[in-house]
């Protein structure tokens, strides 16, 4: 793997002006097959009655699903889209930090299956998500 610090750096640079950068969406560790971000459960995240919107955490799902296709795939010859996402939400949340691990479950050359878990501070499940994207050939 390139350089870790490098990658996340990059990640993160990528999230200016967009949602991620408006949910405070940080990208934190990478290895050889999987991408983590974290992100703050605030009220901003929260639905009426004060735990993390389950938008929020597909929101951040998606986010470091693509974000993990844009590293392991090639990027500079295909864009890579979400083309479908389901989510189940095991456990309430009210402060603290989510962390999202995307993983490959199907690195194919046009689709590829992400299982992405996340979960509290302590480790706990807080929701399970699988994401689909595709690498679609930029034309140049």
């Amino acid at each position: 793997m390139a350089d870790k610090e490098a990658i996340l750096a990059k990640a993160n640079a990528l999230c200016k002006n967009t949602l991620m950068e408006t949910l405070d969406i940080q990208f934190v560790d990478v290895g050889d097959d999987y991408l983590t971000a974290r992100m703050p459960v605030t009220s901003k995240v929260h639905q009426p009655d004060g735990v993390l919107h389950g938008g929020a955490s597909v929101a951040l799902a998606e986010s470091v699903g693509s974000c993990a296709s844009f590293i392991f795939l090639d990027s500079q010859n295909f864009y890579i889209r979400g083309i479908e996402i389901a989510a189940n939400h095991v456990k309430s949340i009210s402060e603290g930090y989510v962390y999202a691990k995307a993983k490959f479950l199907h690195k194919g050359r046009t689709t590829q299956l992400w299982s992405i878990n996340i979960t509290d501070q302590n480790e706990q499940l807080v929701s399970v998500i699988k994401l689909t994207t595709i690498a679609l050939p930029k034309i140049k």
